[in-house]
């Protein structure tokens, strides 16, 4: 009783009829038996919207909660106190969600997919609900911590679901529903935060999530069944988790702290930088000699997964960077409140959304999408350039109406990378493989806040210094200053039109850096490799590609013309 699950080709090769799925739950002769995990029997279209909905409303669930406490943060810490503690309400959900992310990953791989989807479910709900319950900001942080931990088993669990049900080149229209979901989860979960702060309780935030988790719950429970698999006698690389977990903390503490807290050449900032790289060094060592690795260098063998890697990583920098400045420069400059300068970002989201809806047609179609990282590159290339015209004298409706070239870009690049790391990767693999592209991109996207952050913070600090003189300068960005947008109408006008030039300076410093990492996209999205979609899912072994002109069905893997026939790698 699985979604979309067919065995054509298996009977016609003499597979069918086995038991437990692709050949029994046996004779997979390797760790990680579910690996195997394949759709058990078919099932109508519709049963597999259903259970790729409930798949999809996990995933949102994970994508707008790092957004929904944003407006709250205020009246949060009104309540709680703590203001110093207030970046860690969101940095304990990034940090937590980046490091189980790969982890959640390979343990689908090697336990069953669905079962950790399930389990990553329960630790959000459970950390949800103790959010809201939090009665002082160190609680809060910690619970948002627990709820990271299972937020990073929902995005990567639920591809990799995906991945097993749908071949690659039926997964185009899949693809693109995912991919919408991001903008739609953008924009929001910032204005629903708002809503239920304004009419509820900020608690209501965290609460919400609870009644959307239990729906996902029953529909993956009671609509999804993967092919039954023997128990995997394999193990978590515990050593690669520790060292992983211990990079991406410096890495998180480098990019949250430096030009902030500390100095870029403090001790502390080249302390934290020194820890990352050994770290990181030591985890690709010991990667290469673990049994079931967190994340199998196998992967990087091919180009186009490790240009995909590299597009997510840069992709994630460039979008969050951007968006996490320009709602400053509406808030300031165009005088606009949180929730209407969100408002305005709807023409970025639509970008977003319709690029990647029409990608995803496009590519179900015709097979081919090397074509679209390079648009997507160019694209938003130009599109983040155009965003340099915005200035003090610029119209509310024309800096909403820019936006939408960076949005296109956006949607171009992200639904083309999620494809091509799925694609690349085998059967085995998928769950890993979804986990690294989701784990780059979650790290570029707090990296690139970081370092676009200090930019901004340069240019905002010199351009009000070159106006007001330092001391004012410092005055006013210092801890407890009066540089926010609610004070800014009550201060003189000299003063008011000085801070709204250097917020406009400070963005458009945003805004080259983050061409710059356009640019370097643009660059890599050409050494993509056109290969052909898979057109099956292979539950055992690595897939044939085929080419757009040949509609195979699904060869299993012990048929006789894959008998004697090697594995190839994957371009």
């Amino acid at each position: 009783m699985a979604v979309n699950g067919t065995r054509e080709a298996a009977d016609r090769a003499g597979g069918a009829g086995r038991p437990g799925g692709a050949d029994g739950g046996k004779g997979t002769g390797r760790p990680g038996a579910t690996a195997g995990e394949a759709p058990s029997g078919g099932r109508s279209p519709k049963s597999l919207y259903l259970g790729v909905f409930g798949l999809l409303l996990g995933m949102f669930l994970a994508m707008v909660d790092g957004l929904i406490v944003g407006t709250a943060l205020p009246t949060i810490v009104g309540e709680l106190g703590g203001l110093d503690q207030l970046s860690w309400v969101v940095t304990a959900y990034l940090l937590t969600t980046a490091v189980a992310t790969p982890i959640w990953g390979k343990a689908g791989d090697l336990y069953g997919r669905k079962g950790t989807f399930m389990a990553a479910i329960g630790l959000f709900l459970a950390g949800s609900m103790l959010s809201g319950l939090a009665q002082d900001m160190g609680q809060l942080i910690a619970f948002r911590a627990l709820q990271g931990l299972g937020a990073g088993g929902l995005m990567v669990g639920a591809l990799s679901v995906i991945g097993v049900l749908v071949p690659p080149r039926q997964s185009g229209r899949m693809q693109s529903m995912i991919g919408a979901m991001m903008p739609v989860a953008f924009i929001g979960g910032p204005l629903l935060g708002g809503f239920l702060t304004d009419h509820l309780s900020w608690r209501w935030a965290f609460y919400v999530n609870v009644p959307i988790g239990v729906v996902s719950l029953v529909i993956v429970g009671g609509w999804i069944r993967l092919g039954r698999t023997e128990r995997s006698t394999a193990r978590i690389d515990y050593p690669g988790v520790v060292l992983l977990s211990g990079a991406i903390l410096a890495l998180t503490l480098l990019a949250s702290w430096g030009g902030v807290r500390y100095g870029w050449g403090s001790p502390q900032i080249l302390g934290l930088a020194a820890v990352s790289v050994v770290a990181l060094a030591w985890f690709v060592r010991v990667e290469r000699r673990a049994v079931e690795p967190v994340i199998p260098p196998r992967l990087f063998r091919s180009r186009n997964f490790t240009l995909a890697q590299l597009l997510s990583f840069l992709i994630g920098a460039v979008m969050l960077g951007v968006t996490s400045y320009l709602p400053q420069y509406l808030q300031f400059v165009q005088g606009l409140s949180p929730t209407a300068g969100g408002l305005l970002l709807l023409p970025l989201m639509f970008g977003m959304l319709g690029v990647q809806l029409g990608t995803g047609a496009l590519i179900s179609r015709n097979g081919r999408y090397r074509i679209y990282p390079i648009l997507g590159g160019g694209v938003l290339t130009a599109g983040v350039l155009v965003l340099l015209l915005l200035g003090r004298e610029t119209t509310t409706a024309l800096a909403s109406g820019l936006t939408v070239v960076a949005g296109m870009g956006i949607g171009f690049v992200m639904q083309s990378t999620m494809l091509i790391t799925m694609n690349s990767a085998e059967p085995r693999d998928m769950g890993a493989a979804s986990g690294t592209v989701t784990l780059l991109r979650t790290v570029g996207g707090s990296l690139g806040v970081a370092l676009l952050g200090a930019v901004f913070t340069g240019r905002l600090h010199s351009g009000l210094a070159d106006r007001l003189g330092e001391g004012a300068a410092g005055r006013l960005t210092a801890r407890g200053g009066q540089l926010t947008p609610r004070a800014l109408d009550g201060l003189a006008a000299p003063v008011r039109e000085a801070c709204r030039a250097a917020v406009t300076g400070g963005l458009h410093g945003v805004l080259a850096g983050a061409a710059v990492l356009a640019v370097l996209g643009f660059a890599a999205a050409w050494f993509v490799r056109e290969a052909p979609l898979r057109s099956t899912v292979e539950p055992d072994g690595p897939a044939t590609p085929h080419s757009p002109a040949e509609p195979t069905g699904p060869a299993h893997p012990h048929s006789p013309e894959n008998a004697h026939s090697p594995a190839k790698p994957r371009p």
